[in-house]
């Protein structure tokens, strides 16, 4: 099983993650912001991924510490998981609808960080939380993941289906691209 446990205090915020990527999609989340609890609900079960995701962070300055810390410690837990790398599918596509709203995801098990993020809010929050901060949970679970990740919205005209099909397709696209399916290294580098 690949499972990861990850603990990130500072003066802003204290997180705490676990992820089994071979899990079944169960998760315990509480960020102290409800829509970012949606979320990532829906990233484990989309992702068939076990998560347990507890923060207390300093919400009465906003949510941008919170998104940021928790997109951290999410993306150190992730490449804990996944170790050398040996043998995963690597790169993976998906679209996903929600109603209107179309996204597209497609990422690269890379060891390079790299984000693409194309998505426009007509909104500056969805409840509580403001929707610049997207952006910098997806840069910092990146950053630390060390995968390149292209996300695009097509075309929405509501913002929470907007970023529930950005999440549902991201999600989707970390499950297929972390599938096994060889005993070698997916690179004509030999490491990845």
């Amino acid at each position: 099983m690949r499972k990861a446990k990850v603990e990130r205090k500072t003066l802003e915020t204290n997180v705490y993650v676990e992820m089994n990527l071979d899990g079944s999609g169960k998760s315990e989340i509480n960020t102290g912001i409800g829509f970012m609890d949606h979320m990532l609900t829906l990233m484990a079960f989309h992702g068939s991924f076990d998560l347990i995701v507890n923060c207390s962070g300093d919400l009465y300055v906003d949510d941008h510490h919170t998104m940021e810390d928790i997109g951290i410690a999410l993306g150190q837990a992730f490449n804990k998981c996944l170790g050398e790398r040996i043998g995963i599918k690597r790169y993976s596509s998906v679209y996903i609808p929600m109603d209107e709203a179309l996204s597209l995801a497609a990422l690269d098990i890379s060891n390079r960080p790299y984000l693409f993020f194309n998505v426009n809010f007509e909104r500056e929050t969805i409840g509580s939380m403001d929707t610049q901060n997207f952006k910098e949970f997806f840069r910092a679970f990146v950053n630390e993941a060390r995968i390149t990740l292209h996300i695009n919205v097509l075309y929405g005209e509501n913002d929470h289906h907007k970023i529930e099909s950005v999440f549902k397709s991201f999600s989707r696209t970390l499950k297929e691209a972390v599938q096994v399916i060889s005993d070698n290294i997916s690179s004509s580098k030999g490491v990845l």
